[in-house]
């Protein structure tokens, strides 16, 4: 899979560069090489695939409240056995 990119008459180094890059994302060429960059092994692909088939998580706690904070995490249950403490 080669790529070529001819000067053409009056064309800068910076419009054949961009040329380039263009043709090569058209080919699909540079999410192949972001997916290369590193090895995913067959369990965490088939993890985000079930994360991104599952879609967006239910907010929890008050609308608006920061993440993190007492007003973020939801009431505690009440009843069940007490708490050792």
């Amino acid at each position: 899979m080669a790529i070529k990119v001819k000067a053409r008459g009056g064309e800068t180094v910076e419009q054949m560069v961009r040329r380039f890059k263009k043709l090569c994302e058209k080919d699909g060429l540079t999410k192949e090489v972001k997916r290369r960059q590193y090895y995913d092994k067959p369990s965490e692909i088939k993890r985000r695939a079930a994360i991104r088939r599952a879609g967006p998580r239910p907010m929890l706690g008050r609308p608006g409240a920061r993440p993190g904070s007492a007003a973020a995490r939801p009431a505690p249950r009440s009843g069940g056995r007490p708490s050792r403490g």
